[in-house]
């Protein structure tokens, strides 16, 4: 029997809550990880991620079980920061997704903060030359190569977020590579990694 100063909560809720939780929440860090990519800092993408756990819980309904509740979130996370960003400038007008990141990228690079997490985090991980050469692909190649080849999202996964053809994924993630690859040659032969002339 539920108290008079507590609301009954109802089977429908507890079952929503439930299955939310079990097929949500486990996606959370890799979420986390794109959404302190994209914004830049630490502040801002706990807001994206709440912001996104918040809609894809108040929009359960419509998620179809079974079909793959990953690229559902990313689904809701891009569009949350881009109707972020149009709020932010005040832009009516449609943004160009590519204009987003362009953007966030040019203030990421004109501040550097030494405390920065994502810098902390991924610098040491990937280590200078290489952040720098994945920071330098265009967007269309770096958003593949990093849900591909680091977040480990599968080619299904990745083309439900970036809404394109498998194909094209595949085209990208290929070009991708291989302009990282070239642009991180002589990095390698200098660190040994390779033998050069």
């Amino acid at each position: 029997m539920a108290s008079l100063n507590q609301p009954s909560v109802s089977r429908g809720t507890k079952k929503k809550h439930a299955e939310f939780e079990a097929e949500a929440l486990p996606h959370m860090d890799v979420l986390y990880n794109f959404a302190l990519r994209t914004a830049g800092n630490e502040n801002d993408a706990r807001d994206l991620l709440q912001e996104t756990y918040l809609k894809a819980y108040r929009f359960w309904d419509k998620y179809e079980k079974g079909t793959n509740i990953r690229a559902w979130l990313f689904r809701i996370m891009k569009n949350s920061y881009i109707n972020r960003y149009r709020k932010e400038t005040k832009e009516p007008d449609k943004v160009d997704y590519d204009d987003i990141e362009n953007f966030y990228n040019s203030i990421r690079a004109q501040s550097t903060d030494p405390n920065d997490l994502q810098q902390q985090l991924y610098g040491n991980l990937l280590g200078d030359e290489v952040t720098k050469a994945l920071q330098s692909l265009p967007d269309d190649f770096r958003t593949v190569v990093i849900l591909c080849d680091i977040e480990g999202l599968t080619y299904e996964e990745i083309a439900e977020f970036i809404e394109c053809p498998i194909g094209t994924v595949r085209s990208r993630l290929h070009r991708g590579r291989k302009l990282l690859q070239d642009k991180l040659y002589e990095y390698a032969r200098q660190q040994g990694i390779i033998k050069g002339d």
